[in-house]
């Protein structure tokens, strides 16, 4: 897929997340809208998982540990037709599979998740049980920079790094805010990336929101022959509608009609500009 095609899916991904949160009237929308363009590479330019391989031994796996921005992976894993889109209809609603946080009742997700700092535990299982069975799987997982905090993320770094798994790669969606506030007010993380290379990860940073530079940096990996590799990917809150970019109240805020139809209109026009680019002059 071209850095024009994926930049083409992440403003109609992000028109997705909105659609079905405004319908829901419940959701995470500044999580989901800054981690999304993560997603979007992972799924359509970096990992080997489809519909078609989704029960085979060989396929990547990826866990989402940032498990209350749920939106943005539904609206990818139904965009890679792991099922219909219509099903998002039911967002949150009772006796609906599509909850607020992953559940492995819907198809092409791997694990439950939700409980903030056990997702990378799991991809390190997971990324041993594939060295050891001597399969080429690749382990992926997003985190959410608030959950940090959670000495369980620690750990499993320690493990990760003492095992070598350079099948592991990590993605931190860093907006810099939590649900109560700036990360640098409630727990702050700097020298963030000292840390991860203190225990032993071989560390990138980028512009999380920018698809060509995600793509560049996943190219190659594992960043370092016997590490496990971390991408410290550089987000905004709220990203592509301008009166959510990194405003706190919309860490699960829902638009009004009034403010949904002006975010919906911002992104027809971010996708009319992409399309005209491709407009012989």
């Amino acid at each position: 897929m071209t850095i024009q095609e994926l930049k083409l899916k992440s403003v109609r991904y992000r028109k997705n997340i909105l659609k079905y949160i405004y319908h829901a009237k419940a959701g995470h929308t500044g999580g989901s809208l800054s981690c999304v363009d993560i997603l979007n590479v992972l799924y359509n330019k970096v990992m080997h998982v489809s519909p078609e391989n989704f029960s085979s031994q060989d396929r990547d796996r990826y866990i989402q540990s940032k498990g209350h921005s749920v939106e943005a992976l539904y609206v990818v894993l139904a965009d890679q037709g792991f099922f219909p889109e219509e099903d998002l209809l039911t967002l949150c609603r009772y006796d609906s599979h599509y909850i607020g946080h992953p559940t492995k009742k819907v198809h092409g997700i791997e694990q439950n998740t939700g409980g903030l700092g056990h997702g990378l535990a799991l991809c390190a299982g997971t990324a041993i049980a594939a060295k050891k069975d001597d399969l080429p799987v690749r382990v992926f997982t997003v985190l959410g920079d608030g959950e940090m905090a959670e000495g369980s993320n620690w750990e499993a770094m320690m493990l990760a790094s003492h095992y070598k798994l350079d099948n592991l790669c990590a993605i931190l969606d860093y907006n810099k805010q939590q649900i109560t506030g700036a990360n640098a007010d409630v727990i702050g993380l700097e020298p963030l990336r000292d840390k991860l290379e203190a225990f032993g990860w071989s560390v990138k940073e980028t512009d999380g929101n920018d698809v060509e530079s995600l793509a560049n940096t996943l190219e190659h990996l594992p960043f370092t022959a016997g590490k496990p590799s971390f991408v410290i990917a550089h987000t905004t809150k709220g990203k592509g509608i301008s009166f959510m970019e990194g405003v706190l109240k919309w860490h699960h805020g829902v638009p009004s009609p009034e403010l949904y139809e002006q975010a919906m209109s911002e992104l027809d026009q971010a996708e009319q500009s992409l399309l005209m680019e491709n407009i012989p002059a």
